[in-house]
């Protein structure tokens, strides 16, 4: 879901409230056997869940196990992510409505399928849920694993995103989630990393995630501001958004980022990204990788769909991009 501190607290477009998760503090599923390798896939291992896993007759695509439909998927992402060299409007929802969809129960589609998207926390990502809808049933496929496939694919596309892997498989539910749960972007810096601590994430998983504002801009939190970045280089994956929130430089700041910044826990871990990207990158992808798997319960059928993304924006794209979009 498009998160505003991620947004919600966390991530990238407009709006502003930010997030609440389930209990992930008993996942390593990363280091788990449960995401079948490539190989393992290939040699047809049993793989399933609704519009994710391999289907009967359903074509593998370039020799891996994911599902043929996920590149043709991609391609169509791609055109939709980047404009100018730059990560779009689209890409920012696509990448906040990735953490939405999970933080208020699970990773299962609810943002869109069970409405969501029209709550005021989720403001600014009806526009993006409308064209999931589209995507969804042009291509038959998972709206759950379509909202983390498409936040993946928008962060690589992003110049300087790292490559998220993304699996599919998960179950998709129109039940919605509870309301309330996000928090404001105006809470305190204890409030976001007790809210983080007690589902498992670490103060290193809060200040990596909360990095993903570096492409975000703000419609609802401040509307005589509405569309400033959170940095000065929205249109980037960058760690610009690191020291512009500590130096108090960036053109637009959520309360609750700068609380966290100043956080004496979570702040150390914040400020050790600063002109650090390779840093900041390694750790949201492992953060970003714990959080896609909340709620999944289907775990063991979830087939590895990371060569289906492509393999990022050029340096030559960033440099015939605008210059206020650098």
């Amino acid at each position: 879901m498009h998160l505003h501190i991620f947004t919600h607290i966390l991530i990238a477009s407009t709006c502003c409230q930010a997030f609440a998760f389930p209990d992930v503090s008993s996942l390593t599923v990363f280091n788990r056997s449960i995401f079948r390798s490539r190989e393992a896939q290939a040699e047809g291992v049993g793989v399933g869940g609704k519009g994710g896993g391999k289907k009967a007759g359903q074509k593998q695509g370039q020799g891996s196990g994911c599902p043929a439909v996920w590149f043709d998927i991609s391609k169509d992402l791609t055109s939709r992510f980047l404009k100018q060299g730059v990560c779009t409007d689209d890409a920012r929802a696509a990448i906040r409505s990735s953490f939405h969809d999970c933080f208020d129960g699970a990773c299962d589609g609810s943002l869109v399928l069970g409405n969501e998207c029209y709550r005021s926390s989720n403001n600014g990502l009806l526009d993006w849920a409308t064209k999931l809808r589209a995507i969804k049933k042009h291509y038959d496929v998972g709206m759950a694993d379509l909202i983390q496939f498409a936040g993946a694919h928008a962060t690589v596309t992003c110049p300087k995103g790292p490559v998220v892997p993304v699996f599919v498989g998960r179950k998709d539910s129109s039940v919605p989630s509870h309301e309330g749960l996000l928090p404001p972007a105006n809470a305190t810096g204890n409030a976001i990393y007790k809210t983080f601590k007690s589902k498992g994430f670490t103060a290193t998983d809060l200040a990596a995630l909360i990095g993903a504002h570096s492409t975000a801009t703000q419609s609802f939190v401040n509307p005589d501001y509405a569309g400033y970045g959170q940095d000065s280089t929205p249109g980037i994956w960058d760690v610009n958004y690191y020291k512009e929130t500590i130096d108090g430089a960036a053109p637009f700041s959520f309360p609750a980022d700068k609380n966290l910044a100043k956080h004496p826990v979570v702040g150390p871990r914040f400020r050790e990204f600063v002109g650090n990207q390779q840093r900041w990158n390694v750790a949201y992808v492992a953060a970003f990788r714990k959080m896609s798997m909340l709620g999944v319960e289907n775990i063991d059928e979830l087939v590895d769909c990371t060569s289906a993304l492509p393999r990022g924006t050029r340096k030559r794209d960033i440099k015939a991009a605008p210059i206020n979009a650098r």
